[in-house]
Order: structure tokens, then C-alpha cells, then sequence
């Protein structure tokens, strides 16, 4: 059943998707947050008239300088709770997430600033997406499905979009598939084989092709695919 969701829900989602790259449009939005069609339109509508929007070219959605201000305080606040969640509480990265989002509109400044310094000032969230505000800058990584095998690598982050599949970060964490990872992935698929082999902490794994492409890594073997070895 679809979702409602309130506008910071909206600043966060276009946040991320801009931050990684996408274009976003009407329609990916509403995949995103899993609502209608419509109820995007209603709600950007809201949200233009309010200085938080602006139409961009080809009908992308771009957030004005108040609404990227505001989009960076709540992403900041998710992504400091996960951090807490996660190390502090020992949640997995599902729940975190989930109780990330319920709480982040309820965290004062001065409950955030305390808890950024109690963390240690954390440059990221578990999943290696920087808190905005903590002076990192990106790295900006490799999809897995880009490396040429046989290569080592080692997990920069992963995708925040890969946050909405609570099973796919469940995976995630209890396969080992975190920032600082080393994987290995082996030569020898076959052209006909579907899936990405990786090894990691001992164990195999074949990754669908959506998955490996949430992956950014850095090389520490072995060279970037290209273009057209990809079509091949």
C-alpha cells in the first residue's frame, strides 16, 4: 500500500536522489517514495509555492537554496541517528533506518549538536554517505558492476537508495558488504552466467546486477570495465 509522507520526507528524498546523480523527475520520485503519481505532483506544487522547489530542465525537480538548507538538516539528523543506532544500540542497519526515520523530526539542535560530538564527529553514516555538515567531502567510487575482473576492492558506501530494501540492507550487513570491506571478485563467469561473484569475509556470493550497482568501491587491483566491454 502506498505511503504518505510529510515534506521533509520529500527534501530528503530529492536530497538523495540529487546527491546521487539522479535526475528527478515526477516519476522517479514517486517510485521512490512508493505514491502516486498525483500525489507528487500536489505536493511539489506545495512545495514550489513555499520556495522550496524549482522547476529544472525537462521537468526535473531542483531544490532552491532553502530547500536544499532544510533537505541537509534532516538528512544530517538520519544519518547521525543511524550512526548512533547502529554502534551505540547495536541495531542492524534495517532497523536503524527505520527508527532513524522515525525519530529525526523529533531531534532538537541542541539534541543533534551533543550527539554529533558524542559519536566523535562522525564524517558518515554506516553505509559511508557523509553527514552533511561534518566537513567530508565525497569519494566518489566505483560501481561494483564497473570493475574488470579478477580485481580486489575495498566498499567506499553504498548507495543510500539501497536504504528503501530493508532486506537488501539487512543483507548487506550481515554479509560483511560494509565501508572498509575487502572483496574479491573472481574471473571465469561465463557470458551466459547472470550475477556479479564476489567473495567477502570468507564467504561467496552472487550478486543480482541492481545490487553490485548500489556498490561503490576503490580499487585496489585490476582496472575499471569499459563501456563497451560492459556491452559484450
Amino acid at each position: 500500500m502506498p505511503r504518505t509522507h510529510g515534506l521533509e520526507e520529500y527534501l530528503e528524498a530529492i536530497y538523495v536522489l540529487t546527491t546521487e546523480g539522479e535526475v528527478v523527475l515526477p516519476s522517479v520520485l514517486a517510485d521512490y517514495l512508493n505514491v502516486s503519481r498525483p500525489t507528487v505532483t500536489q505536493t511539489v506544487q506545495r512545495m514550489t509555492a513555499a520556495g522550496l522547489v524549482a522547476p529544472g530542465e525537462s521537468r526535473a525537480i531542483v531544490l532552491t537554496p532553502e530547500g536544499t538548507r532544510r533537505a541537509e538538516v534532516i538528512v544530517r539528523r538520519h544519518r547521525l541517528l543511524e550512526r548512533w543506532l547502529s554502534d551505540e544500540l547495536g541495531l542492524d542497519w534495517a532497523d536503524a533506518h527505520v527508527e532513524a526515520g522515525r525519530l529525526e523530526h523529533a531531534l532538537s539542535p541542541l539534541v543533534e549538536e551533543r550527539l554529533f560530538e558524542k559519536l566523535g564527529r562522525p564524517k558518515t553514516c554506516p553505509h559511508g554517505n557523509i553527514i552533511p555538515g561534518s566537513g567530508a567531502q565525497w569519494e566518489k567510487g566505483i560501481p561494483l558492476t564497473d570493475v574488470a575482473p579478477p580485481a580486489r576492492v575495498q566498499v567506499v558506501r553504498i548507495y543510500e537508495q539501497a536504504e528503501e530494501d530493508l532486506d537488501l540492507l539487512r543483507f548487506l550487513h550481515r554479509a560483511g558488504i560494509v565501508p572498509g570491506a575487502d572483496i574479491f571478485i573472481p574471473d571465469g563467469r561465463s557470458a551466459f552466467e547472470a550475477g556479479v561473484p564476489i567473495e567477502v569475509g570468507g564467504s561467496s556470493y552472487s550478486l543480482d546486477e541492481n545490487v553490485a550497482r548500489r556498490i561503490l568501491v576503490r580499487l585496489l587491483t585490476s582496472t575499471i570495465r569499459s563501456s563497451a566491454d560492459s556491452t559484450t
